[in-house]
């Protein structure tokens, strides 16, 4: 992970990605709080404790990495937290898409389950692309 980054990487190069990365993550840092049943609904049942906890201290995590990515000065920190979190709250989507799977939801609803997963690759690469570059 201390690689250098590549030739043609620049921290300014990096500016769009981390805008786009902080919009997703203050986005959804935002609705955790707003809406956070949805996300309680996903929390691993063999996780210890209150799945509303999870899903606040996901919500904090995001609100801070994204802002954290807004600032040139922070953005590589910014760049780590996100990848730290898109690792973290991958056992959520593993959840959400074993729940939805087994259950009588619509086929398009399970297909969205299903895609989150992958969705995961860009993201982490995403993050890890802004942080190599800062």
């Amino acid at each position: 992970m201390a690689a250098d980054p590549a030739p043609n990487s620049t921290p300014q190069s990096a500016r769009p990605r981390a805008l786009a990365l902080s919009a997703l993550l203050l986005g959804m840092g935002t609705v955790h709080f707003v809406a956070p049943k949805f996300f309680d609904d996903i929390i691993p049942p063999e996780l210890p404790g209150e799945p509303r906890t999870y899903t606040y201290a996901s919500g904090v995590v995001e609100l801070a990495a994204g802002a954290l990515l807004l600032p040139r000065r922070t953005r590589g920190l910014g760049g780590r937290l996100a990848f730290l979190l898109f690792l973290a709250v991958f056992p959520g989507n593993l959840q959400m898409a074993r729940d939805y799977l087994a259950s009588d939801r619509p086929a398009p609803v399970k297909a969205v389950a299903l895609l989150r997963l992958p969705l995961q690759i860009p993201l982490l690469t995403t993050a890890r692309k802004v942080y190599r570059t800062n």
